[in-house]
């Protein structure tokens, strides 16, 4: 099997899209915020509550995840494709630059962005990481959780594009 026989066949299977967030204290005098689009997170456990998220290894997100235990998670709306494509750019923009004109608040829990419209927010913390082939699942430890928007239906992923439900 071909690395685009497997893409087209897992390109099939529609997701939901999110932003994750974390607050980098160490990068620069006054600390970064990074954020990173995601499709492949989901819910694992009710008691406790967990979430997953896959992030490419090597990457920002990755490598502050390793060291930062406190991130965030917005579930993007289908009014927000624009929030989700330019935090999966490839050589895109520092990450102070992509948040410039965002609305957003910082969560009370992880201190990270939680993105304003979102239909739900979630902070965590880092339970595990598992190395996945070039990806490291990390779950994380719900500690709030809010649905600060009920307009809109979410935002998804299937064959490649970013959609809305209808």
């Amino acid at each position: 099997m071909s690395d685009d026989q497997f893409r087209a066949a897992m390109s099939r299977l529609a997701s939901g899209v999110v932003l994750v967030t974390a607050f980098d204290p160490e990068d620069g005098p006054r600390g970064e915020d990074v954020g990173m689009t995601a499709t492949a997170f989901m819910s694992v456990s009710l008691d406790p509550p967990l979430v997953m998220v896959s992030v490419r290894n090597d990457s920002r997100m990755d490598e502050l995840l390793e060291r930062q235990p406190l991130w965030a998670v917005s579930v993007l709306s289908e009014s927000q494709r624009h929030i989700a494509g330019r935090f999966s750019m490839k050589g895109r923009i520092s990450d102070r630059l992509l948040f410039e004109d965002i609305a957003y608040e910082r969560g009370t829990t992880a201190g990270a962005p939680l993105v304003g419209g979102a239909l739900a927010v979630l902070e965590c913390r880092t339970e595990n990481r598992v190395l996945a082939g070039d990806h490291t699942l990390v779950i994380g430890r719900v500690l709030g959780a809010r649905t600060p928007s009920a307009e809109g239906g979410p935002l998804t992923y299937f064959r490649g594009r970013y959609r809305r439900l209808d």
